[in-house]
């Protein structure tokens, strides 16, 4: 890989060689020594040899961005190339200039499946077989599909309160399922210490250094279907902090490479039931690490990635939002009747944080928006049930029709 010169700590500059499984920092304790890619871009330049003609049709375009081999066959399922969409009519009800980025489009219907592709790629490079990693049921659900692709045995750990409808993906696609009584914080620290002690190669987003990496693809492509309109806000809902971080470093790179002339401000939302990233960019340390709320795919109560997306938000001079779970269902609704995309909880929430910024002055009126839906809402249709509403049940007769609609078209 003469395109990647190291992997380098976030908190203290330490270097690593990046053709050795590692995750984090040896410095320090825990999971708090996160490492960063470091490229030569002179190098990615000369690889790069596609055309930014806003024809994205995988992520694999940008393969000379990604940290793999050129001679390791990618584990693949389609990912990427998702579509930027006009949103009109959610648009003027928010007061702006909106565009959605619809990422539940993904293969298995979740903006996770950029980084599993990537990672699934560097444990076939490191020859290793089993694959793991603690989920709230995205994660789990794209990792169990992207292994049967690749042929490798995945074994998941998920809270005791994932919502079953995510469970059933992963079941599906043949992985080991154990469901831990305790928080998703315990089933995180359960995959670490498992991998530490089996050698089974962990997806986990906050510390698996090519995780992000596969992630920032969403910002590549971003940069590439706005090239020309880049937006001034692109939103993103956090819950590790990973997403947003990975958005903004592929866009940053196109700009810092000339590729594209603007980058966008970034806008985070969290949940306020789960909002230690937020409550650390303005200052506050005193965060719950206990996370409730119904986007479970954001409900992380001990983000690993605050460094990596408190630096998004101060380098892009962005914002952060709290949203409630009672805004995020209205967004969800919301998005679904205005623009027929459906979107989990932590898919709508951008939507949810882009009124409360528009409530709050930090986005003015008039101003250009993506925001980016990160799930599909058939992840979760228990929420979405509660977010549309109850079926109305009628008789099989016409009379109840008429009543309803008083005779009308």
């Amino acid at each position: 890989m003469d395109h990647v010169e190291t992997l380098e700590c976030t908190l203290c500059g330490a270097e690593y060689d990046p053709d050795q499984v590692i995750y984090t920092c040896s410095e320090h304790p825990g999971v708090k020594g996160i490492l960063e890619v470091r490229y030569d871009y002179d190098e990615v330049l000369d690889r790069f040899d596609e055309s930014l003609d806003g024809d994205v049709r995988s992520q694999w375009k940008y393969r000379a961005f990604l940290p793999v081999a050129d001679d390791v066959e990618p584990v693949t399922l389609g990912e990427g190339g998702t579509p930027i969409l006009d949103a009109p009519r959610l648009g003027t009800e928010l007061g702006v200039d909106l565009r959605v980025k619809d990422d539940g489009r993904n293969p298995t219907g979740v903006l996770k499946d950029r980084a599993t592709a990537v990672s699934l790629t560097k444990a076939r490079e490191f020859g290793i077989d089993v694959v793991t990693c603690a989920s709230t049921g995205n994660a789990a659900a794209s990792l169990a599909g992207f292994s049967a692709r690749g042929g490798f045995d995945c074994r998941l750990f998920v809270p005791g309160d994932a919502p079953e409808g995510k469970l059933a993906q992963p079941l599906v696609y043949g992985a080991d399922v154990l469901g831990v009584r305790g928080s998703y914080d315990e089933a995180y620290d359960l995959s670490m210490e498992v991998t530490e002690r089996f050698g089974w190669y962990n997806r986990n987003a906050a510390v698996n250094p090519f995780q992000v990496e596969g992630k920032r693809t969403v910002g590549h492509e971003l940069a590439e279907q706005t090239r020309g309109e880049v937006p001034d806000w692109l939103v993103f809902s956090m819950g590790d902090g990973c997403t947003i971080a990975g958005g903004w470093k592929g866009f940053r790179e196109f700009h810092d490479l000339d590729l594209v002339e603007e980058t966008p401000r970034m806008l985070g939302v969290q949940a306020e039931g789960a909002s230690a990233i937020h409550d650390a960019f303005h200052g506050h340390d005193d965060a719950d690490e206990v996370a409730d709320t119904v986007a479970d795919s954001i409900s992380v109560g001990r983000p690993r990635n605050t460094v990596k997306a408190c630096s998004t938000l101060e380098e892009s001079g962005g914002e952060s939002v709290l949203v409630s779970d009672e805004e995020i269902l209205a967004a969800e609704s919301l998005l679904g009747r205005t623009e027929g995309i459906y979107a989990e909880p932590a898919g709508a929430a951008p939507v949810a944080g882009l009124r409360k910024a528009r409530d709050a002055g930090i986005v003015d009126e008039g101003e250009s928006v993506v925001v980016v839906v990160t799930g599909n809402g058939l992840k979760d249709t228990k929420s979405g049930m509660r977010a549309g509403g109850e079926v109305e049940r009628i008789d099989p007769a016409i009379g109840d029709v008429v009543e309803r609609y008083d005779g009308g078209d």
